[in-house]
């Protein structure tokens, strides 16, 4: 039995979606299975901890799936000797369009290939992250790698790898039902789930 399988089946006793990969949802299961119940409040603080304010702020916009795989990121760049801060969530379409339009029809470098639609920040299932020395933010450094790689080991893809545009600083969690989905595929399914008001995750 190698290690997918045991985490599989140890997410199959906990009642956790077993995809193999023990990320925030699994850890907090198995905290919440082996702390005694009077601990059940000071064990969800621990689990639930929060990070920097402006994080927060942006964390709230994500879907709840979501938002620990946001905070434990931070964290575990945090313990890596990397300060990051969630700097954009969910966007709307006219946000996404507006981002579109740099480097196009406005001033500055391209950002995305996506319009309004066409972004998985568009459904508050992606977030990107960015580097800090001390309050000085980094558009580019060698660390965005390193936090790929974590972001990577939590279970979230990473923009870093994309081919046609790399985007270093962006984190999203597909749904599993998309797991062998195209991300065109993917997109269209979730316009429809979010025009039809069905749950991106169910």
């Amino acid at each position: 039995m190698n290690i997918d399988e045991i985490i599989r089946a140890v997410q199959e006793r906990l009642g956790v979606e077993a995809d193999g990969k023990a990320g925030p949802e699994t850890w907090e299961a198995i905290y919440n299975r082996i702390v005694p119940r009077k601990a059940t409040a000071k064990a969800t603080a621990a689990v639930i901890q929060t990070v920097d304010e402006r994080s927060e702020k942006t964390i709230a916009t994500l879907l709840p799936q979501v938002q620990p795989y946001a905070r434990a990121l931070v964290l575990k760049a945090a313990k890596s000797g990397i300060t990051i801060k969630v700097i954009s969530g969910l966007r709307a379409y006219e946000e996404q369009n507006d981002l579109y339009e740099q480097g196009r029809s406005k001033p500055g470098k391209i950002v995305t290939n996506a319009r309004g639609g066409f972004s998985n920040h568009n459904f508050g299932i992606a977030f990107d992250v960015g580097v800090f020395e001390g309050t000085k933010y980094l558009d580019e450094s060698p660390k965005y790698k390193a936090i790929g790689a974590l972001g990577i080991e939590l279970g979230l893809e990473w923009g870093g790898n994309w081919k046609s545009i790399q985007d270093e600083p962006h984190f999203q969690l597909r749904p599993k039902w998309a797991a062998a989905e195209s991300d065109k595929d993917m997109l269209a399914e979730l316009r429809s789930r979010k025009n039809s008001g069905k749950d991106f995750y169910a």
